[in-house]
């Protein structure tokens, strides 16, 4: 199939592919006499690996050694692991983080909210989220 066919049966984009193979994350496809890429059921199985672990937050260089583990079968489990745990810290990381900020961003609504009840039986103040800012 042609590299729009894999586009089409993958949901990937044409330039989304074209990416991929120069990132070493496809094999460098067959070509035509007219130069076209031909690609075989096997390429959308690639992809569609490649899209999976993009999707759980492998950066393409982790995502180039999971597909040469892959080829390796028994042995590549222990290295695998080591990647699936870094992942795994760095995902306890961002939700940390995610916390915090949910944490500052609720305190700052109660502000707007005090402030909004406040101008029910008041002349109406400055924003004091935005004020807060401007101090920083």
């Amino acid at each position: 199939m042609q590299i729009g066919e894999l586009a089409r049966r993958t949901a990937v984009t044409v330039d989304a592919i074209r990416f991929y193979e120069k990132r070493k994350l496809l094999p460098a496809p067959i070509r035509t006499e007219g130069r076209f890429r031909v690609y075989s059921v096997d390429d959308i199985e690639r992809l569609s690996f490649v899209r999976q672990m993009h999707g759980l937050g492998f950066s393409l260089r982790e995502i180039r050694e999971l597909s040469v583990l892959r080829t390796r079968k028994v042995e590549a489990c222990k290295s695998a692991r080591g990647l699936l745990k870094a992942n795994v810290k760095e995902v306890h990381q961002k939700i940390r983080e995610l916390k915090s900020l949910e944490s500052q961003l609720v305190t700052d609504l109660k502000k707007c909210n005090k402030e909004l009840q406040h101008r029910k039986g008041h002349a109406a103040r400055a924003c004091p989220v935005l004020e807060e800012l401007k101090t920083k």
